[in-house]
């Protein structure tokens, strides 16, 4: 993020720069399990796109309805980038996507974050913290137990009933009838 500001430990503010050689969008993927960095935080975006856009007086422009098509249209340049693509380039990892496409994807996916956080910032959500209540909403919808390999509606497991292995299996007692 050149030009972004940090707060140090006596208050000022400092550039964050994240060298281009140092960034992962800006490369190719690397195999194994994929983590975010730790910095900077959901808040440090908030506050950084929030001075952005102060310093340009576009805050009268960033109303809820203009975030949100803003949003829309950056989704759907993320969308472009994967359009008329074979199945194995869509994968996880992004297999045989040159560096330049990953840096093109690695920006639109910036701009997605930056119009949600902004939307989220104007609507007074609170991300990560509706972020976990959802995620312990959504546990109890799709219980593991019940949705593992499935991906069926949460209202299927509703229902009591056997789990989707259980019926992929089939009945364990011969004088049971399937579901």
């Amino acid at each position: 993020m050149a030009g972004a500001r940090r707060e140090g430990s006596e208050g000022a503010q400092s550039p964050v720069k994240i060298p281009e050689a140092e960034d992962p969008g800006a490369e190719g993927g690397t195999p194994g399990a994929f983590t975010f960095s730790a910095d900077p935080s959901l808040e440090d975006i908030r506050r950084l796109q929030a001075e952005f856009v102060a310093e340009r007086g576009w805050g009268r422009f960033h109303q809820p309805r203009n975030l949100l098509l803003a949003l829309v249209g950056e989704v759907g340049e993320v969308a472009e980038l994967f359009q008329w693509r074979a199945e194995p380039e869509a994968r996880a990892g992004l297999p045989g996507w040159a560096p330049g496409e990953r840096a093109a994807l690695a920006e639109e996916l910036s701009d997605v974050l930056l119009y949600l956080v902004s939307l989220a910032q104007q609507c007074r959500v609170d991300l990560p913290r509706a972020a976990l209540r959802k995620l312990e909403r959504n546990r109890a919808r799709y219980p593991a137990a019940r949705a593992h390999g499935s991906a069926r509606k949460y209202t299927h497991y509703q229902a009591a009933g056997p789990t989707d292995a259980q019926r992929r299996a089939g009945p364990t007692d011969a004088c049971s009838p399937p579901d």
